[in-house]
């Protein structure tokens, strides 16, 4: 709202210069306090097309701009920066926008996208890790709907590989070992304590059917069993996350159905695929800098890469205009083949979008906790959750940049004090909650009536800091940080501390100036819970 005001103010002065080129790239800021409500460098990219001094440029720029109603103050800085306050009028209707138009962030469109995220083996209960991609995809979905993109949320799951095999073996050791056969776990096994649960279980319901008994009947009861069982932990899991999905995509289908085998005859009929050493390979390096990829091993099984190839022709062949896939940084090497096998089959560029995030340690009374999921050595996901609580593991996901390595600290999680994050923001909602009750109690009444008494730095603060939600969250459409979002509460929620311990908000002498700051403090208290609602995070009225 300040930001657009300013930048169509500026490009009507354009116009007098006879600009009319939209693309022109100034910027409009919040300066540093006492700097104004906002500043622009428009002048400085203006000296380089009209071959004026900035600040030339500036002058001019603020003689016309001081000409409207809207502005209090409009004044040239340094070289030919301009900055600008204003009018208490202005900024008392743009906060009666706010307050009537409570979804006045939200966009509506009809673009139909695709994320895909927390997909994996699923070998074992989910670890923080994946908690980290299933929050990180979560809310991303959630900030791209209210940009009005039509979102879909699928995971994948990959039942066609050897590690479902390993698994559904290990059960069966597992199995016998609890009827008391001597049986050894593959090479690679998993070693988890879950599966001598599910063994203990799986013994109480089918007895001593396969005891000491392993043929082809076994090797596929053994492995749906614990597909199965993975998956009802693994969803359980994910819906106490409050993470959900459209659908759930498994691999194995793309082979039933013939996907598969349709695409390899579509790069054979191109003549991108070649045998070498009893394998079929793609030509990757026909299309970027990297090396050739097997695609049917020579034994006939698939690769990861062939049936990964297979479910993006599938997504393609859905009608999605981008697919977002989340993976972890240790799938970083398969971004320029993937890109390579979407050339080979035609889709566009700007298709597929990966979005890559990395590890993520836990910290425990100051030491690291080594995790492991094959060795059992690791602290699962709902182990987490039981310890800091829903609202503490969602925000803290959420608010790393995807970039960085995260060491999430237990011990902070569980803090109710200012230092914990999501305390500190969920406390600011509290609070308006509580000067609600107050106002309520001394009959002091919300007021659109007197906004212009709201005049003060930390009003004009506050009322900017509310109208850049929208741009915050178009941010993080642009570059997939949510950290920018949490940031951004946190700074809010900072703001009406501040100006919650400095002025007596509720004062029954002063109904005019009371019912003013209650009006801005449901604006705000409409921000806060908008925000935390995108985190997929609680807004409690009293904490």
């Amino acid at each position: 709202m300040f930001k657009e005001k300013l930048e169509n103010s500026i490009k009507k002065v354009l116009k007098e210069f006879d600009i009319y080129d939209d693309k022109i790239d100034f910027k409009v800021e919040i300066p540093p306090e006492g700097f104004g409500d906002l500043s622009t460098n428009a002048a400085f990219i203006l000296s380089r097309i009209l071959k004026k001094s900035p600040r030339e440029i500036a002058n001019i720029i603020c003689e016309r701009l001081g000409n409207e109603a809207d502005y209090s103050r409009v004044e040239v800085a340094g070289p030919g920066f301009i900055n600008v306050d204003f009018s208490i009028t202005y900024l008392s209707s743009v906060l009666a926008e706010l307050i009537d138009a409570p979804d006045f962030w939200k966009r509506k469109g009809d673009t139909r996208i695709q994320f895909e995220f927390a997909s994996a083996n699923p070998t074992g209960p989910f670890t923080v890790g994946h908690g980290r991609q299933a929050v990180f995809g979560d809310v991303l979905c959630r900030i791209f709907s209210s940009r009005g993109y039509r979102v879909q949320r699928e995971m994948y799951i990959n039942d066609a590989g050897r590690q479902i095999g390993l698994l559904g073996r290990s059960l069966w050791v597992r199995y016998n070992q609890y009827l008391g056969v001597e049986e050894e776990l593959p090479e690679d096994g998993y070693q988890g304590e879950y599966l001598i649960d599910i063994a203990r279980g799986l013994a109480g319901e089918i007895g001593e059917r396969f005891k000491a008994v392993w043929n082809s009947e076994a090797e596929a009861f053994f492995k749906k069993y614990a597909l199965d069982k993975m998956l009802e932990d693994i969803m359980g899991t994910l819906k106490r996350l409050r993470v959900e999905f459209d659908n759930v995509f498994f691999e194995s289908s793309l082979i039933d159905d013939g996907t598969v085998d349709s695409v390899i005859g579509m790069l054979d009929r191109k003549e991108l695929i070649y045998e070498s050493e009893g394998a079929r390979w793609l030509k990757v390096s026909n299309f970027v800098e990297d090396d050739d990829k097997v695609l049917v091993r020579s034994n006939g099984s698939y690769t990861y890469f062939m049936t990964d190839i297979a479910y993006h022709y599938n997504k393609h062949d859905r009608g999605f205009k981008k697919v977002f896939d989340i993976w972890g940084a240790d799938h970083m090497g398969h971004i320029p083949r993937m890109n390579a096998a979407m050339k080979a089959l035609g889709i566009e560029d700007g298709f597929l979008n990966v979005i890559v995030h990395q590890y993520v340690n836990l910290k425990r009374e100051g030491e690291v906790v080594k995790m492991s999921t094959r060795r059992g050595e690791f602290t699962t996901l709902d182990e987490l959750v039981e310890a800091v609580g829903v609202d503490s593991t969602r925000y803290f996901f959420a608010m790393f940049d995807p970039d960085t390595h995260m060491l999430f600290d237990i011990d902070l999680a569980r803090q109710r004090s200012n230092d914990n994050p999501v305390f500190y923001v969920q406390y600011a909602n509290a609070r308006i909650s509580n000067v609600f009750r107050t106002a309520k109690e001394k009959n002091v009444k919300r007021s659109r009536d007197s906004l212009e008494l709201l005049d003060s730095q930390e009003d004009r603060r506050i009322i900017k800091l509310l109208t850049i939600f929208p741009e915050i969250l178009d941010s993080v459409v642009a570059d997939y940080r949510t950290n920018r979002l949490t940031s951004y509460l946190e700074d809010l929620s900072r703001a009406f501390h501040g100006y919650y311990n400095k002025n007596i908000i509720v004062d029954p002498e002063n109904p005019a100036l009371s019912g003013a700051r209650l009006a801005l403090c449901e604006a705000i208290q409409n921000i806060l819970r908008s925000g935390l609602e995108l985190l997929g995070v609680e807004a409690p009225d009293s904490m």
